[in-house]
């Protein structure tokens, strides 16, 4: 069962987390609790599954990338790993997963690109010569329809 407390927390997590240095904190002040108790409640809802992650949401065009694309990418199955972890590591990418079943019947690592007044084609290709996957689609960001997340507790 969930505590009226809990619940107000997961209020506060559900929406956008201030940018500062100690964020929880501020959670904290709303929902008449100390930080600890704050980050006390993050692990419980981690270690019982009722959260799985915590993730960014980025309006890119705001913090000034104008140049964003989706990239479908065919990489051999016992090199998925290998090269999700190199395109991850590329600050000029946010997102990076594989994709079961394969989009197409081959597309099976998906990854975002975000860069500043630039093509993205000349990147991505360097990206494929340095890791040799040869076989991907770029799907550009015309516009941005939505960015939100579920709220659970209202």
């Amino acid at each position: 069962m969930i505590s009226d407390k809990e619940k107000q927390i997961a209020r506060r997590l559900q929406k956008d987390i201030s940018v500062v240095s100690r964020p929880f904190q501020d959670i904290a002040a709303v929902t008449g609790s100390t930080e600890e108790e704050v980050l006390q409640t993050i692990r419980a809802f981690l270690s019982r599954r009722w959260m799985r992650k915590f993730s960014a949401i980025v309006r890119h065009q705001k913090i000034g990338f104008t140049s964003n694309a989706m990239v479908v990418w065919a990489v051999p199955e016992e090199r998925v790993e290998e090269v999700g972890k190199a395109m991850a590591s590329l600050r000029e990418i946010t997102h990076c997963y594989e994709r079961e079943p394969p989009f197409l019947e081959k597309y099976n690592l998906f990854c975002m690109v975000h860069l500043k007044d630039t093509d993205p084609e000349p990147f991505i290709q360097s990206i494929a010569a340095r890791l040799g996957i040869p076989d991907y689609q770029i799907l550009l960001s015309l516009e941005e329809l939505k960015k939100s997340s579920m709220e659970y507790f209202t």
